[in-house]
Order: structure tokens, then sequence, then C-alpha cells
């Protein structure tokens, strides 16, 4: 009798896991179309894997044909700390990201067509604080969000593995960025650029 009623238990705790899972498949599936349908624009063939965050989905307008794997996290900041900002991030067509990319804007962030991101990047258009003594004597989420202007991705640009770009950046069209480089400044078409902070090592000038 005892082994009957652990079997009856068994099947009743399999079934009601089932049951569960499906239901919170169904809640994610439609939690997620309905962030993505307040997108400012949102493109045919649009795909996004797994749990992400967008922020303010309104500020951000999305091309044809994008994919991004798990962990995406697009923020765009309209208000922090009584700040009162304008955010605009526009990702063109044929744009592939694979996962934990995050995405921080306050004023702008472009990314052109047919750019490909490995994981773990990290684009952000402005900073907490500036390095003055008044502002680091704050503590850090206490300090104003500053931007030095807009991070600008060209197109055909190939991001590398943990990549951080960095506020007032414009990589230039076909340019690769190696893995793990921190850009701080301008990326010229056609190069690749390495290193901490980032240099260019090899730069093809078009007649």
């Amino acid at each position: 009798m005892t082994i009957v009623k652990f079997i009856v238990k068994a099947l009743f705790l399999f079934k009601f896991d089932v049951i569960y899972k499906l239901f919170r498949e169904q809640y994610i599936l439609r939690e997620q179309e309905r962030i993505t349908s307040m997108l400012h624009f949102k493109g045919k063939n649009f795909n996004i894997f797994g749990p992400f965050i967008l922020m303010n989905p309104q500020y951000i307008s999305v091309g044809d044909d994008f994919s991004a794997m798990y962990n995406l996290r697009i923020e765009a900041w309209d208000e922090y700390k009584g700040q009162k900002f304008h955010p605009k991030i526009t990702i063109g067509n044929n744009v592939k990201m694979s996962t934990d990319v995050h995405i921080g804007c306050i004023d702008e962030v472009r990314i052109g067509n047919n750019v490909l991101m490995a994981s773990r990047i990290y684009i952000s258009d402005h900073f907490h604080g500036n390095t003055s003594i008044e502002t680091l004597k704050l503590a850090p989420l206490e300090r104003p969000l500053i931007s030095k202007g807009p991070v600008i991705i060209e197109d055909n640009v190939w991001i590398g593995e943990g990549v951080c770009i960095m506020p007032g950046v414009k990589v230039g069209r076909n340019a690769v960025i190696g893995a793990n480089a921190v850009v701080t400044k301008d990326v010229p078409p056609y190069s690749i650029a390495v290193g901490i902070p980032a240099v260019v090592v090899n730069s093809t000038v078009l007649p």
C-alpha cells in the first residue's frame, strides 16, 4: 500500500510540475511579446532567446532580421535621480548578438546594419559622474549621469568577446574590435583595434 501511495503521489507531483512549467513558459512568452510590442519600431524576423531586459522600449528601434541570445539588457534612461534625458537607441538590419550584451543610453546609441556581436559586450554613452573631487566624494549611485556624446557603430562591424565601447566613440564601417578590448577613442573604417585601451593595429586606406 505504501508503494502505491508513493507512486500516486509521484504521478501527481509530476503532473503538477509539468502544468506549472507550461503555464510559466506561456507567461514568459506573453510578457516578452508585451514588452517588445512597445518598441518604437520593430522590424520583421525579430528574435530574442531566453530572459532579457528592455527598459523603456519606446525609445528603442530595431530593424529587420534581429536576433539576440539570452541575458540581453538594453536600458534607455529617461530619468535618473531627478535628471531628465531623451535617449534614442537605433539598431539596424541583420544585427546578431550573442549572450550577455548590455547597452546603456541617456543620449544616443546607433548600431548599423550587419553588425555581429559576441558575448559579454558592454556599450554605453554615459558615465556615473566624472573625476572631480566633489563628484568622487559621492557614493557612485549618487553621482549624476554624464554623456560625452553618442556611440555610433557603423555597418558590417564585428565586435569580439568581452568588448567595452565607451561614450563618445564612433566605430567605422567594416572594422573589427578584438576580444576584451576597451574602446575609448574612434576606430577608423576597415581597421582592427585591440587592447586596453584599444589601439588600431591594422588599417586599410581605401581609394
